[in-house]
């Protein structure tokens, strides 16, 4: 019943968000034509704040038409390079005439849309060829397109690196680290020729039983049976994925908001003054930054109970038990393709230890194959986006990338 009370919630509320939002606009006219003036700008600051309340569940643009390569502007364009019913793989295609690295960036499947990883694809752009797994949400997936596991996301993975062509680089963020280990590590043992050159793993929970955060502590303080008959719902009718069963994505924003709900607070109530201030250009970046984290998508429920019991309960890749399609995974297989770790000084959700624990994982590679770097200062969203990460994390990326390019 949780998803029916919660999309009767959201449905009875638009009218307000509606009547908000043209009240807004006339405020806007009799600004416009009687002078700008405080009661007016904190009315019109109040409706935009109602208007802006409540989530939405479609994939915001990802809005990169063009960036600069050396010295000239060159055109982005956004091209599906093979869609499958759960995700698609998008390249970013630009006409120029230098080959650049194919890197593959591999997007969190945990309640938002991979659009929040704009920021580090804009800083890629320029001297990379850049893909990123879309993946789609789940309540718009119809129930005869299947489930979508553990396994199947590996699958995914490693069908979008034979689709970016032989000679590729991964780049996951956060959760994704263990499937693209795993990925890789399947490709290795297959000796696949589209296994990549390198991986970059950032900040991601490959062995959660190192300094647990309070994400790891929740996710083993219950027993499966209880994840399942609580945060689990069904997608009511009136959605292409009516009767599949999810994880919501609301549900997951809701919990992370929980973590930090007075920062979250805080930053809404600066968000009213700058608008009543008149102050748009402030407004403007924390707008940005909640129209992408309250875009979220829901999770199919396999793959979230999966990822729990595998990941964070039976710890099965640092165990070295994890399988694939029912066959164990042996990741001293992995021996030519170069591996990077990144941790956050900061870091919250996946702390410092858990993914530098990788380089033990891939023991078969060679030392100078292996390099692991820890950012201080920052927190988990810090890894991967903001001033450090294109000052200072990114450089070591693309140095990796390029030492390992064919």
């Amino acid at each position: 019943m949780i998803y029916a009370a919660y999309q009767a919630q959201s449905d009875l509320f638009d009218p307000v968000r509606l009547a908000a939002r043209l009240s807004r606009q006339m405020i806007g006219t009799a600004q416009a034509g009687f002078g700008d003036s405080p009661m007016l700008r904190n009315l019109a600051a109040a409706c935009e704040m109602i208007e802006r309340a409540g989530l939405s569940h479609q994939r915001p643009s990802f809005g990169v038409e063009s960036v600069m390569v050396g010295n000239r502007e060159v055109e982005v364009r956004e091209e599906v390079t093979l869609a499958l019913p759960f995700g698609s793989l998008v390249h970013f295609a630009k006409d120029i005439d230098q080959p650049q690295p194919r890197v593959l960036v591999v997007a969190p499947l945990s309640g938002h849309f991979a659009t929040l990883l704009l920021d580090t694809i804009r800083t890629l752009l320029p001297e990379n060829d850049v893909y990123v797994t879309d993946w789609h949400n789940a309540r718009d997936v119809p129930l005869s397109d299947g489930g979508f596991g553990f396994d199947d996301y590996v699958e995914h993975v490693i069908r979008f690196t034979r689709a970016m062509g032989e000679g590729g680089h991964l780049l996951a963020v956060c959760q994704p680290c263990v499937q693209v280990l795993a990925a890789t590590a399947v490709m290795a043992q297959t000796d696949d020729p589209a296994q990549p050159l390198s991986m970059t793993l950032m900040a991601g929970p490959v062995d959660t039983r190192v300094n647990p955060t309070k994400v790891n502590e929740l996710a083993t303080s219950k027993p499966m049976a209880w994840f399942e008959q609580n945060l689990i719902a069904t997608v009511p009718p009136g959605f292409p994925g009516a009767g599949r069963r999810v994880y919501p994505g609301f549900v997951q924003v809701g919990a992370f908001m929980a973590m930090n709900m007075e920062r979250h607070v805080k930053a809404h109530v600066e968000l009213f003054e700058n608008l009543a201030m008149g102050e748009h250009e402030k407004a403007r970046t924390t707008k940005h930054f909640y129209d992408e984290y309250f875009a979220v998508l829901d999770l199919a429920a396999e793959f979230y109970l999966e990822t729990i019991a595998k990941v964070f309960q039976e710890h099965e890749l640092p165990r070295g038990v994890l399988t694939y399609r029912g066959e164990k995974i042996d990741f001293r297989a992995v021996r030519r393709t170069a591996l990077l770790t990144v941790e956050g000084e900061r870091d919250d959700i996946c702390a410092v230890g858990q993914t530098v624990a990788a380089q033990d994982i891939c023991a078969s590679l060679r030392p100078h194959l292996r390099r692991h770097h820890m950012q201080a200062g920052v927190g988990h969203y810090g890894v991967f986006s903001g001033r450090r990460w294109k000052g200072q994390v990114y450089p070591l990326v693309r140095n990796h990338i390029l030492a390992s390019d064919g």
